[in-house]
């Protein structure tokens, strides 16, 4: 009896480990990314727009597929407020991050800002430590409040696999430029009494 009370219990944890924890929606923290120009973009100064946060290593072919189909949404949707961010943080780009940002721009044709940060700001950024397993892309949601609606967990498995899926991508995009930036403003009724 108490094997099956232990497999029970173990069946639970292993169960809630696998479910990634709620945390949305949550205010998004500052992120500082360097451009290949030598500049700062702060994705504060987005607010306003629906951002997806995209953080990549150059070399992963998932982070070159999610950037040629954020390119598309964006010639799609841009006009509606969408604005993809992408962050390359490999370790193997380190040395000259500006000109590997260049390169996978160019290689994959990315119509919008892909800059660079190194791996602890990342981390930092998501809430994930150094000993996770992490696979990439990393994809945060943010919509016009500055709010991150969703984003990935550090790494893949059957409850989460559609969080790096398009048809998810297109939904999100669809759905968050449909909201307007600011709450809507309740009416109030006033009644005259004499």
């Amino acid at each position: 009896m108490r094997f099956f009370a232990t497999l029970g219990f173990v069946s639970c944890m292993v169960l809630q480990a696998a479910t990634p924890p709620t945390e949305t929606p949550k205010p998004a923290p500052e992120m500082v990314i360097n451009m290949p120009d030598g500049t700062q973009k702060l994705l504060s100064s987005f607010r306003g727009k629906v951002v997806v946060l995209d953080f990549i290593f150059t070399t992963c072919p998932h982070c070159q597929h999610a950037a040629q189909v954020f390119t598309q949404l964006y010639n799609e949707y841009g006009s509606k407020g969408f604005q993809p961010l992408s962050v390359a943080f490999n370790d193997d780009i380190q040395s000259q991050p500006a000109q590997a940002v260049n390169e996978f721009v160019r290689n994959f044709r990315v119509g919008y800002p892909v800059g660079y940060s190194d791996r602890a700001k990342v981390l930092d950024f998501l809430g994930f430590s150094v000993m996770d397993r992490l696979v990439v892309p990393q994809i945060v949601w943010i919509d016009r409040k500055g709010m991150i609606r969703s984003k990935t967990t550090p790494s893949e498995n059957e409850q989460n696999k559609n969080l790096w899926q398009d048809a998810y991508w297109r939904e999100m995009v669809d759905t968050l430029t449909k909201e307007p930036a600011t709450p809507t403003k309740a009416v109030h009724h006033t009644s005259a009494k004499r």
